[in-house]
């Protein structure tokens, strides 16, 4: 059984959500859905971290996670939880280090597609010319994220 949580953060909302086992989500949302709430250690554990992280405590984060996607979207997420904290990559580098480096539109598809975003960090994923693209929960938390790592690199 999944359970949600809605969080509040200066950037905006976020809608976390969890098995009993692992998170499954991280969505940008304006405002809270119905619905949502349960209890949760792994929730409660979430929170922490990314309250944590918000404050510049934490650079990583040590939940288990379950995205679901295709095979190759996983490859993707898999291969954006090796950007380091405070770094950026091109598509096209993300690309080649997943064996598929004429895969830059795909790739930029997967992180659309990424249901668990911050803890799979495809913010830290940016345009050829250093440009930042589209991202998820809008270029605001996007611009947040990657200043606010900036700002604390390790």
């Amino acid at each position: 059984m999944e359970v949600t949580r809605f969080l509040r953060f200066p950037p905006g909302g976020l809608l976390l959500s969890a098995t009993e086992t692992a998170i499954t989500g991280l969505h940008f949302m304006d405002e809270a859905p119905k619905g949502v709430g349960g209890a949760s250690a792994l929730l409660d554990e979430a929170q922490a971290q990314l309250l944590s992280y918000f404050a510049r405590e934490r650079t990583q984060f040590t939940l288990p996670l379950a995205p679901v996607g295709t095979p190759f979207r996983q490859k993707v997420w898999a291969a954006l939880m090796q950007i380091p904290y405070g770094q950026t990559i091109t598509y096209g580098e993300l690309a080649q280090a997943i064996g598929n480096p004429k895969a830059c539109r795909a790739v930029g598809g997967a992180n659309h597609h990424n249901p668990i975003s911050i803890f799979i960090p495809c913010h830290r994923v940016i345009g050829q010319n250093g440009s930042l693209t589209g991202y998820g929960g809008g270029l605001h938390w996007k611009e947040y994220l990657l200043a606010l790592e900036a700002a604390h690199r390790p």
